[in-house]
């Protein structure tokens, strides 16, 4: 059993920056691929970034290559999404999620076993 805890989400302007975390507060995310989603009103679900177990392995949605960057630290059980040049399309609820049978990444949200409550990122124009 694995519970997840985001944080880092609010307001800011477009252009700028938050660092998003996703901290297991039990069990260990060490030995399992983890993703980001996101969700904005009236859409689905959507992909943002994933990381294997080992951290060998990082893959991004286009919408976000170049300025998303997804990294995971086992010492402190956490994942984190470092989001820089952000936009007002970027503006949705963003989910973390742990992927407990694939050592590789997946942008299938259904693969997902685990996931955090979320947390709001709103970017003003």
């Amino acid at each position: 059993q694995v519970q997840l805890v985001e944080s880092g989400g609010g307001l800011v302007q477009a252009g700028g920056s938050l660092r998003l975390s996703c901290t297991a507060s039990t069990g260990t995310i060490n030995y399992y691929a983890m993703g980001w989603f996101r969700q904005a009103p009236g859409k689905e679900r959507e992909f943002v970034a994933a990381i294997s177990w080992n951290r060998a392995v990082t893959e991004y949605a286009e919408s976000v290559k170049g300025r998303f960057t997804i990294s995971k630290e086992n010492a402190k059980n956490t994942v984190y999404l470092q989001m820089n040049s952000l936009k007002p399309d970027d503006t949705a609820v963003y989910y973390c999620g742990a992927d407990t049978k694939n050592y590789a990444v997946s942008s299938n949200w259904s693969l997902y076993d685990y996931w955090g409550q979320g947390t709001q990122v709103t970017v003003s124009s």
